[in-house]
């Protein structure tokens, strides 16, 4: 009999997921009314918790929860051939010493918006304060004209939807979240191979984006914490699903599972 906790600001994501639970026999909800837990909260476990970082973060460490997540070294640690495109892990240092455009972003987080930067005069200028070993990925930049997402359980796709098309939402306000048939059928297909590829490398309940790179054809774009993801036109009640395979107890942490443990966070009083 789960509890969802959930953020104090809702959006059309915690209303989705919240209905999700609500029509599910024995959840709860509850929506946290701050950012910071009371140190003495309790709720009937087991607890899933679904945010932005700091506040699923806050919530782990007064809960005792371990966030599973991605690795940050998966995506370009791929085999060439699910990624298609060149993609090396660094620091924020390292990344200060491109003289050409590259797609550069944020390996962990969101601490600054990802996009193609000219030199680093650019990048500083989005960087304030972060410091020079801060993880960051870079990429050859690469158009892609269409971006799905998959919410996957123990290595199986539960629900997927178009996101982006050519960069801008697909979403429409009467008809929703379209694709044509046959390509949503393929991104699926795709996903489904690489999951099956990348199994063991991969947490139980996680996201992954693909999409199609003009003249290279399907790759992967990147892989979320479901706990974190949004869920454009996915189905709730699947993509509650793989939220939940997403957190445990940190003492139950399996050994198996100890590599996609998002670092505890230490709250000051």
């Amino acid at each position: 009999m789960p509890t969802l906790l959930l953020p104090p600001r809702m959006n059309e994501d915690t209303r989705r997921l919240n209905s999700a639970a609500w029509v599910r026999e024995g959840w709860a909800v509850v929506h946290a009314q701050s950012w910071r837990l009371p140190p003495d909260i309790r709720y009937r476990p087991p607890i899933v918790v679904y945010g932005d970082p700091l506040f699923v973060d806050l919530a782990a460490s007064a809960l005792h929860l371990a966030m599973l997540e991605p690795p940050t070294d998966w995506l370009p640690n791929l085999p060439f051939d699910l990624r298609k495109r060149n993609i090396v892990l660094t620091t924020l240092a390292g990344a200060r010493t491109v003289s050409e455009p590259t797609f550069i972003k944020p390996a962990e987080d969101k601490s600054f918006p990802a996009g193609v930067y000219a030199d680093s005069v650019a990048l500083l200028a989005v960087t304030p304060g972060l410091p020079d070993d801060w993880p960051v990925l870079l990429s050859e930049p690469v158009t892609w004209e269409v971006e799905y997402r998959v919410f996957a359980l123990d290595g199986k796709p539960m629900t997927i939807s178009p996101y982006f098309r050519d960069g801008k939402l697909v979403y429409e306000q009467l008809r929703g979240w379209l694709a044509p048939p046959e390509e949503q059928a393929e991104a699926l297909a795709f996903a489904t191979g690489v999951l099956n590829d990348t199994s063991t490398t991969l947490p139980s309940g996680a996201v992954l984006d693909v999409g199609i790179i003009a003249g290279r054809g399907f790759a992967v774009v990147e892989a979320n914490p479901a706990w974190a993801s949004g869920l454009y036109g996915c189905d709730p009640a699947d993509a509650l699903a793989v939220v939940a395979a997403s957190v445990c107890p940190r003492s139950d942490l399996a050994p198996s599972q100890v590599r996609f443990a998002r670092p505890a966070v230490v709250v000051e009083p």
